[in-house]
């Protein structure tokens, strides 16, 4: 799955209910998790389905290659991540990534973001990526 995330010495590991996690910024780079396409969807959705109902929420997720289509063509990911957005969760999708698979036009959650945002986002929060 490629997921990292370590905890500051002293953390329970867990933040207020519907409080952002100010701190993190995700990356996801795939629009499944693993190498089977068919769970690896469920699970994806599971996954960004679970941070919801459980309000850990990072301060910004960045979708880049296939990631993009968990924000434009997949519609139960958009609904989930269209909830996440209103409580405050920074939702961007590379341009980059949306022009090769015809899909700038398609945004649904979100906005366009660059390269410039991942770099800012490794530089100045923690970063999971998920890939």
């Amino acid at each position: 799955m490629g997921c990292d995330i370590k905890e500051p010495e002293g953390s329970t590991g867990r933040t207020e209910k519907s409080k952002n996690r100010e701190d993190l910024y995700i990356i996801v780079t795939t629009d499944t998790i693993g190498k089977d396409d068919d769970i690896g969807a469920v699970l994806m959705k599971g996954f960004l389905a679970t941070m919801l109902e459980n309000r850990e929420l990072p301060h910004t997720i960045f979708f880049m290659n296939a990631g993009v289509r968990l924000t434009t063509v997949n519609d139960e990911t958009v609904a989930i991540l269209k909830s996440m957005e209103d409580l405050g969760v920074e939702i961007y999708s590379c341009g980059t990534c949306l022009d090769h698979y015809g899909m700038e036009n398609r945004i649904m959650v979100g906005n366009r973001g660059a390269t410039t945002q991942v770099i800012e986002g490794i530089t100045d929060f923690r970063s999971v990526w998920i890939k």
